[in-house]
Parts: structure tokens; C-alpha cells; sequence
């Protein structure tokens, strides 16, 4: 009787030697890509993000209407801020205005002038919060 043949033995170092290393050179492209890819990204959501805070202050009812901007012409400058959102939200706003809402104040009359707080009369006072005051006050002296 023969017996069965059984597998080689596999050893991480049988398999390590079995599949290719990746080159150096292709590892090192691949991770140039991922990175630019990734940068990309990040930008991209900077801007999104200055987007949205310009639309916020400028008064933006609803901020889907950020999706009809083209953005591919807005940058990051070496300070990290994105260049040129104050006049794409200007020409957004005088374009389509119905994306904004109208600038109106609440109230037309100004604030009333101040009036440091005055102490209490005595003809105001309980007999009781008098007494007090007047405890206070002969205290002072």
C-alpha cells in the first residue's frame, strides 16, 4: 500500500518567497498618489467649509444652493484661507437672490439711554427695610 501524498509544508518564509516584493520605486509612487489624493481632498473640504461660513453670514436661507457654485476656480493661498469666497458669495447673492434672505432689523427705535440704577427712598421702604438702611448707612460712618 502507498500512502497519500501529503502537501509540502507552508512556512510564512515559503510564502514570502513565493509572491514578488514590491518594488521600492512602485511602493513610493503609490504612496506620492494617496497622498496627493488625499491633499486633494482636504482642500476640497476647506473650501466647502469657508463656503458654508461665508453663505452663513451673508445671510443663505438654504445651503444647498452651494451645490450650483463651481469651486474648481477657488484656492488655498500659503496661509491656508481660501481666496476669492467674499466675491462668489457677492455674485451668488446678486445673481440669485432668492437664495438669501433680506436684510431687515427687528426693531426701528434705538435703545433706551442708560440710567445708572438708583437707591430706594425711604418713603419707598417697610419699616423693617428702613431700619436696615439705615443700620447700614450709620455702619459707614
Amino acid at each position: 500500500m502507498t500512502e497519500p501524498a501529503t502537501p509540502p509544508a507552508t512556512t510564512p518564509a515559503a510564502t514570502q518567497a513565493a509572491t514578488p516584493a514590491p518594488a521600492p520605486g512602485d511602493r513610493i509612487a503609490e504612496l506620492e498618489a494617496r497622498l496627493a489624493e488625499m491633499e486633494a481632498q482636504t482642500t476640497q473640504r476647506l473650501i466647502q467649509s469657508d463656503l458654508k461660513t461665508h453663505a452663513l453670514r451673508a445671510g443663505m436661507i438654504d445651503l444647498d444652493g452651494l451645490r450650483m457654485l463651481d469651486t474648481r476656480a477657488l484656492k488655498l493661498d500659503s496661509k491656508g484661507e481660501v481666496e476669492g469666497v467674499a466675491a462668489v458669495m457677492a455674485e451668488l447673492k446678486r445673481s440669485k437672490p432668492y437664495l438669501f434672505q433680506p436684510a431687515t432689523t427687528t426693531s426701528l427705535s434705538s435703545a433706551p439711554p442708560y440710567a445708572p440704577p438708583s437707591e430706594k427712598r425711604a418713603t419707598a421702604m417697610t419699616h423693617d427695610e428702613w431700619q436696615a438702611a439705615r443700620a447700614a448707612l450709620l455702619k459707614r460712618r
